[in-house]
């Protein structure tokens, strides 16, 4: 037996294990889209550190966000590699590599699956891939799919707050304005 066999091994099982945390999902505006308009969303994951004791040796233990399956609650679902950032001053009509398009209005719950690649080091020394990944949910976000209501007028919402569009230029499918 060689000094190889002296080192404590991280199984696929003893990595699932660990108490990673899952990604938080963020949307710009938080929770609040239009129809046909791009939904800018994105998680945030950062690599977690644990340390632990396996057959009495000291064992660092990586988790390495990896992948991000989404399920938008509509029905469409996607797995992406990069887990998008937040972007100054994003709007509707602003297409995202981590956006996506509602088609219909409504309240949807938008769900994250991300998934963990892990690698660990036994008394400091080197790194070495754990073979498999950890899938982590995250919990849902509720997301509001509002369409927009255009009208042209020729008043003054000061002077007639009961004007037309002077009201929410923000309507649900069904929803009446005065």
């Amino acid at each position: 037996m060689g000094a190889e066999d002296d080192v404590a091994k991280v199984t696929l099982a003893r990595f699932r294990q660990l108490p990673i945390l899952a990604a938080r999902i963020a949307s710009q505006p938080k929770g609040f889209s239009l129809r046909n308009g791009y939904a800018h969303m994105y998680a945030m994951a950062d690599t977690q550190d644990f340390n632990i004791t396996l057959d009495d040796q000291d064992v660092r233990v990586r988790a390495i966000p990896d992948s991000y399956r989404w399920s938008y609650g509509d029905g469409t679902s996607r797995t992406l590699r990069e887990p998008g950032t937040s972007i100054a001053e994003h709007s509707f009509s602003e297409e995202t590599p981590t956006s996506h398009v509602y088609r219909e209005t409504g309240d949807f719950n938008v769900r994250l699956t991300t998934t963990f690649r892990g690698e660990y080091s036994t008394e400091g020394g080197a790194w070495i891939p754990i073979p498999g990944t950890a899938n982590v949910p995250s919990e849902p976000m509720p997301m509001s799919v509002w369409r927009t209501k255009k009208l042209l007028v020729d008043q003054n919402c000061a002077e007639n707050p009961d004007g037309p569009a002077c009201d929410s230029p923000f309507l649900k499918d069904g929803a009446d304005s005065k």
